[in-house]
């Protein structure tokens, strides 16, 4: 199978909250000093899955493709590392800012400038936003089935079987390739890439692809965002206690039910 798999770089999910600020004013948050950032943890799933697919069909072509600054290179090159066999870069100053939708955008124009894929795979969300529309985002826009929240896969008759992921079970789909999947973190531990491994995928050439590359500058930028950020702060936690007095434990808790009764929560 010719599949491709979108990956990303984000903060570290490691990192204590302490370490970040937020600029209010430009609406964007300060990455904390010193912490390198990483590949999302969702994203391996979606390689190890592509990678399974293709060792128990016999063969195929597993190409990775990423959006964001020339740090996000290290994302791919994790999963050439893992097996993949190329990768793609989509960056420039175009992309700053973009919303969810500009980004699902991007990512469909690389795919049809890759000549389409059987599959696409994706992680079930970003760790950093964790808002998880892109990948139907992607499957909207090429106009081909979408199934999310993915625990397992395999190759099917002209299609894909899925086990899906639900609040209260499990459910399990046919679907015709080609196809968006998402990868869920039930899918289970994504390989460790070993030594070799990794000295070889530094050596493999990432394609770099701008805005003009994929033809869509004019969908960029804020006045085509389909997402207004209207604010981004840290919350401030506040608590109020009251210690409930009495001269014995029952007139604590007599005291604890009328304040409780008072407030109408019982």
């Amino acid at each position: 199978m010719n599949i491709i798999v979108c990956v990303k770089q984000i903060p570290d999910p490691e990192t204590p909250s302490a370490s970040f600020k937020v600029d209010e004013a430009a609406k964007k948050v300060i990455p904390a000093q010193g912490i390198a950032p990483v590949v999302n943890p969702y994203d391996p799933q979606a390689t190890e899955a592509a990678l399974r697919l293709n060792e128990a069909d016999g063969g195929g072509k597993v190409t990775v493709i990423s959006l964001g600054p020339e740090t996000a290179r290290d994302a791919i090159k994790h999963a050439l590392a893992m097996g993949a066999d190329e990768g793609v870069l989509i960056t420039g100053a175009e992309f700053e800012g973009i919303d969810n939708f500009q980004t699902a955008k991007a990512l469909a124009a690389a795919v049809q400038k890759l000549g389409g894929a059987d599959l696409i795979l994706m992680g079930r969300a970003a760790a950093d936003w964790d808002m998880g529309v892109v990948p139907t985002g992607v499957g909207s826009i090429l106009d081909i089935p979408v199934v999310t929240l993915a625990k397992a896969i395999e190759k099917g008759g002209s299609g894909i079987k899925v086990e899906r992921v639900l609040d209260d079970g499990f459910q399990t789909v046919e679907v015709n390739t080609p196809a968006v999947v998402s990868i869920s973190n039930e899918f289970g531990e994504p390989r460790y890439p070993q030594l070799r491994q990794i000295m070889l995928a530094a050596k493999k050439t990432v394609q770099i692809w701008g805005a003009g590359d994929l033809g869509i500058g004019d969908q960029l930028g804020a006045a085509n965002r389909d997402l207004t950020l209207e604010a981004l702060y840290v919350p401030k936690v506040e608590s109020n206690v009251e210690i409930i007095e009495g001269d014995s434990p029952e007139e604590k808790a007599r005291n604890l039910a009328q304040k409780l009764r008072a407030a109408k929560l019982i």
